[in-house]
């Protein structure tokens, strides 16, 4: 498993391995109250990337990577 080291290496390579695959694909999201970080990751049995945060900021960004995924996945081309 690989950590992405900002968040735009993550969005980058997730979108790329979501639409590749997106029937392979899965897309989760961990909050460890403890820590306080989120972790989310993308993996398709082959490969895995992930984004770990603690800042705010970060949170609209995931907000709309994710909207974007999930429109992205659910229309008809």
């Amino acid at each position: 498993m690989v950590f992405a080291k900002t968040w735009e290496d993550f969005e980058i390579a997730a979108e790329s391995m979501l639409m590749e695959h997106p029937e392979k694909c899965r897309y989760s999201m961990k909050y460890t109250h403890n820590q306080q970080k989120l972790v989310l990751k993308v993996t398709n049995n082959q490969k895995c990337i992930q984004y770990k945060t603690e800042i705010q900021p970060d949170l609209k960004k995931i907000e709309k990577f994710t909207g974007n995924v999930m429109n992205q996945l659910t229309s008809k081309n």
